[in-house]
């Protein structure tokens, strides 16, 4: 720390208690001053050559008496009293950081200028100022943080001013050229320190991180931090991750951690001033400034503590841009009253719709493209979309368990993304899944709704097999399901004995297989089970060939008996049996074929007879 010692004869002065303060004399004391509760006994001629105030304040004509000052509006109290006291007396003074922001308002109250005397204090503190102060980076800082208490005479003194501009300033130069020491203890590592012995110059320049003086200036209040901030911003030369950066060292280390804390009473104002005040710093590249996650936290907070409605409009938008990076529990805001929900449902309906605001120039562009370049370079030139359909999918599972979520909030917020978000469904139908759990007062017809989000042609194996078991689904969809996958292990036993005959063209056959399916996939079900053909080779005694077995049918063991009945009534369509179901859940019509296998009427009877679990 810098230091300026002023004055050369020994410090005189005495204390009798707190309230009195005298200087030691073989003269008596002529002038009583009087500052705040303390009363200072000392003499005319020495605070008379050097204060224009104290000329004005003292009468000549009344030199042998002692006369009383008041002065309890002198700014910095008592003790920045003493220091011009001292230094009138001549007394050793040293100032420094903490202290030379009050003794620079206190000569000016005492107008201790040039035309009083040569070399006055106000002259020897503007130097010490310029020469040292605004030199040093932490000086600099500690200087800042003095002003609060003084903040009016500061401000007046341009000392204020200066220390910001002096801060910014050093903030934008380059890292090779900085050679003050610095506080970095964010996730502190060996090559961020500068180390003062054993390294030389250019390695000690080399480890220097942009974002040095993020730290130190987090000490500065709200409503100072916000100035400098503005002026770094203003130079220039701040790459907008720094700030971004900065912004969120401040941001952790004032904000609480805890809820309660964060919207109590004693704190709610000051954690709402900060809040919009970092919300208003954000950096205007919106592209790389924050992180999402950042960005998700500062709206959580400003929902919590009320910021403005156009702060936060702000907060959606920058998110919306980045919201492929968020993670699912940065979207767990909670929900406030009159919500009833556990988590902020409509708030993350409405980042998916500035999202999807953001990325629709973008689909547009890339489904002009689509005939060129596929529907798999389509997809692939969509990664951030997506990542967020697999984002929401497992947001929507995790809000799923609130039983208080309505079936319209899980609609629109499902349906909020377009198709290409959802090249598979294994996420959605897990959401699905565990929102019928949760809620098994649902209606058939809800039921039916809710599972007609997903589509049964985009679940993997594994889904498909879990989705063919599962009694919470309705009847329809178990039938889409097994019908699907019988479609698909069809198709892969055909490829297979094609590579056996003519390996080159099994990939291309297996190809053929799966579009042709996804075309008969937006025919009605019962078009496609009266469509579907299977060879008598592989169906000979209700089950494949020893060859293909395990490939096939494998799957089929598993299966409950509702299921494992479904699917070998899909499995023996090829051979021409149909009977008539008038159940509505397993056909898009009134009708839907199914097989009756020669010798099973008894069987055939029961499944007419047994009523609809759907």
């Amino acid at each position: 720390m810098k230091f300026m010692k002023l004055g050369s004869k020994p410090d005189a002065f005495q204390a009798d208690g707190k309230s009195i303060r005298y200087v030691t004399s073989e003269l008596e004391s002529d002038v009583v001053v009087k500052v705040g509760e303390v009363q200072f006994y000392l003499h005319k001629f020495p605070l008379l050559s050097k204060s224009n105030r104290l000329q004005k304040l003292v009468p000549k004509s009344n030199e042998d008496k002692v006369v009383e000052v008041c002065m309890d509006d002198f700014p910095g109290g008592a003790n920045s009293f003493e220091v011009c006291a001292k230094f009138c007396y001549g007394m050793t003074v040293t100032l420094n950081a903490y202290n030379v922001v009050a003794a620079r308002c206190g000569a000016e109250y005492m107008e201790m200028t040039e035309d009083v005397d040569h070399s006055n204090l106000i002259y020897k503190i503007e130097v010490f100022l310029n020469s040292s102060i605004f030199r040093s980076w932490k000086d600099t800082i500690i200087v800042l943080q003095t002003t609060k208490p003084l903040l009016s005479w500061s401000e007046d003194l341009k000392i204020v001013g200066r220390c910001i501009d002096s801060i910014a300033s050093k903030t934008s130069v380059d890292p090779a050229s900085i050679s003050w020491s610095y506080t970095h203890n964010r996730k502190l590592a060996e090559p961020d320190k500068i180390t003062e012995e054993g390294t030389n110059y250019r390695d000690k320049m080399e480890n220097i991180p942009r974002d040095w003086w993020v730290e130190d200036i987090c000490e500065l209040d709200i409503d100072v931090y916000k100035r400098v901030m503005i002026a770094v911003k203003s130079k220039g030369r701040m790459d907008g991750a720094v700030i971004g950066e900065a912004l969120k060292t401040y941001a952790l280390k004032w904000l609480p951690d805890s809820v309660d804390a964060l919207i109590s009473d004693d704190h709610a104002l000051r954690n709402k001033s900060l809040i919009e005040t970092i919300i208003c710093l954000l950096p205007s590249d919106k592209g790389v400034g924050c992180s999402c996650s950042f960005l998700l936290k500062l709206l959580k907070v400003s929902t919590l503590v009320g910021a403005d409605e156009s702060l936060r409009e702000v907060l959606l938008n920058r998110i919306g841009l980045k919201l492929h990076e968020a993670r699912i529990s940065d979207l767990l805001i909670p929900a406030r009253f009159p919500q009833i929900t556990i988590y902020d449902v409509e708030l993350v309906q409405s980042i998916v719709n500035q999202f999807v605001i953001h990325e629709k120039s973008n689909w547009d562009l890339d489904v002009v493209r689509k005939n060129e370049k596929g529907t798999d370079n389509l997809i692939l030139g969509h990664g951030s979309l997506v990542g967020v359909g697999r984002l929401i999918d497992g947001y929507l599972a995790e809000i799923a368990h609130d039983p208080n979520l309505n079936l319209g909030s899980f609609i629109d917020l499902s349906q909020s993304l377009p198709e290409l978000a959802r090249p598979i469904h294994d996420g959605l139908y897990k959401a699905i899944d565990i929102y019928l759990k949760e809620h098994p007062s649902l209606t058939k017809a809800e039921r039916k709704i809710i599972c007609g989000l997903m589509d049964v042609k985009k679940l993997t194996m594994e889904a498909s097999m879990d989705a063919a078991q599962n009694e919470r689904l309705p009847l329809r969809v178990v039938v889409q399901v097994l019908f699907f996958e019988q479609v698909r292990s069809s198709a892969a036993s055909r490829s297979l004995n094609s590579h056996q005959s003519d390996g080159s063209q099994s990939t291309t056959n297996l190809d053929e297989e799966c579009h042709n399916t996804a075309e008969e996939n937006c025919k009605p079900l019962g078009k496609q089970l009266r469509q579907m053909k299977v060879s008598d080779e592989l169906h000979k005694n209700g089950r494949l060939g020893k060859k293909n077995s395990k490939n096939s049918r494998s799957g089929a063991q598993l299966l409950p008996s509702r299921s494992r009945r479904i699917f070998d009534k899909l499995w023996s369509v090829g051979k021409g049996g149909h009977v008539e179901n008038k159940s509505s859940e397993t056909s898009g019509s009134s009708q839907s074929p199914t097989s009756i296998v020669p010798g099973d009427s008894k069987s055939v009877s029961s499944r007419h007879r047994r009523h609809s679990v759907s």
